[in-house]
């Protein structure tokens, strides 16, 4: 049997109380198949922590802070945030997402998808400069997909990262996120707890 005593706190999702909020079977479908196919494009793929966690467990975390935490459930917007890492990091392009999820959740990937053939520093800058300018939704999957990273790498840091490269980070999505406040309370709390948690463990 677990041990509930020392069983996480899990988050709990907001009462949905907009009667006007409502799914339908096609809903349901779209969001398994967009699971089913971010599964299937990073099949091969692992996390950077040590245990090399499968890196399909992130873009879930994602979608569920959204939902669970932050207590958005447009459905489009869950759906991309599965799909959020597929353009970027796997050979899945703009035309496939759009083909297979309709062009409004092509688009919310692509809002979040890094350019091709940037550095480091470049990329970073982008994110930086970009992240007033996304839409609505795209503001959601960004907030849930730092809080999910910098959580990530406080549980289980990287082999090769060192401490000054996590505390890097850390200070960069602190950046990226400073700039998209308002969007939502919740996420936002959510993401400054884990920051803050982030930031102890390195005495920053």
């Amino acid at each position: 049997m677990p041990d509930k005593k020392n069983a996480p706190e899990l988050p709990v999702a907001p009462e949905l109380t907009d009667d006007s909020v409502t799914f339908s079977v096609a809903d349901v479908g779209l969001l398994l198949r967009a699971l089913r196919f971010a599964s299937e494009k990073h099949r091969y793929q692992r996390r950077k922590d040590r245990e090399k966690t499968p890196y399909i467990n992130h873009p879930i975390e994602v979608a569920e802070r959204i939902w669970n935490v932050g207590g958005h459930y447009d459905i489009n917007v869950v759906c991309a945030a599965l799909l959020h890492d597929t353009v970027e990091d796997t050979d899945t392009t703009i035309e496939e997402i759009s083909e297979n999820f309709g062009p409004e959740i092509a688009q919310l990937v692509g809002e979040v998808t890094d350019a091709a053939g940037l550095t480091k520093h470049e990329r970073r800058q982008a994110q930086i400069d970009h992240a007033p300018g996304l839409s609505h939704g795209a503001k959601h999957i960004k907030l849930a997909d730092k809080t999910s990273n910098i959580s990530d790498i406080s549980r289980s840091q990287p082999p090769e990262w060192s401490d000054e490269r996590c505390i890097e980070y850390l200070l960069w999505t602190e950046q990226v996120i400073s700039t998209i406040g308002g969007v939502n309370q919740a996420l936002e709390a959510d993401y400054y707890r884990a920051l803050q948690a982030a930031k102890k463990s390195w005495k920053v």
